[in-house]
């Protein structure tokens, strides 16, 4: 199938929703249905794979495939790997938010994010766009801007910045408590010092000191006596 020249009209969107479904991975599938909460039926097929589908068909008519109907997970998250590889910011505005009301997981959520490569180029405005995320209502705009601010803003200058938004976050929504431990546990890689100084004065909730010190704890990175330290802060 010539992916990259398609006209994406809707006998092209079934045709290629034939070839996702011809390539499907049973055992895939069901690994991924145990740890994915998601609304959209999945069939099973591997992000690298995914990613190439996704580099081809941005390189045709992809604003057409950004309308087709959302009838699998691998197509939302297809949506989703496209949008990160438009290159022009107002461009990239355009299918932003649109996006994120998509996400209802974590994976499509942190698949995003994570090809977002765009952020590097332009550190103060997505910093300023996450500052609007993590006031959202809206579970995946605050985990979107937390795991934003994990692939591309734990240096040095940021962590009073990251520190300050886990503590006012106040909340008990499970993936966003998760995503702040996550945040935390890789400042504290990184930057051990500053962040024990902040895990002194925090306001984390039970839940994400505990899950933010058991992630620390996971490196190897971290020394035996620094993770001792650590007990002290569990809630």
């Amino acid at each position: 199938m010539n992916i990259k020249d398609i006209i994406w009209t809707e006998a092209t969107y079934q045709e290629f929703t034939n070839y996702l479904i011809s390539i499907k991975d049973s055992k895939y599938q069901e690994f991924n249905s145990k740890i994915i909460n998601t609304k959209y039926p999945m069939l099973g097929i591997k992000i690298p794979y995914l990613r190439k589908i996704a580099n081809l068909i941005s390189k045709g008519n992809y604003p057409l495939f950004l309308n087709i109907p959302n009838t699998y997970y691998e197509l939302v998250l297809l949506k989703g790997l496209i949008i990160s590889n438009i290159k022009d910011l107002k461009e990239l505005e355009l299918y932003f938010y649109n996006y994120l009301d998509l996400i209802d997981n974590w994976a499509l959520c942190d698949t995003f994010c994570s090809s977002l490569k765009i952020v590097n180029q332009n550190k103060s405005y997505f910093y300023n766009l996450i500052l609007s995320l993590v006031k959202s209502p809206k579970e995946y705009y605050v985990r979107v801007g937390l795991v934003l601010l994990l692939n591309y803003y734990v240096e040095e200058p940021f962590l009073p910045k990251i520190f300050n938004i886990v503590d006012n976050l106040n909340t008990n929504v499970y993936y966003i408590n998760m995503a702040e431990a996550w945040l935390v546990s890789e400042c504290f890689i990184k930057y051990p010092h500053l962040t024990f100084k902040y895990l002194e004065h925090n306001n984390l909730n039970k839940f994400t000191i505990n899950k933010s010190i058991s992630k620390i704890k996971d490196s190897k990175r971290i020394t035996k006596s620094m993770k001792a330290k650590l007990n002290k802060f569990k809630k």
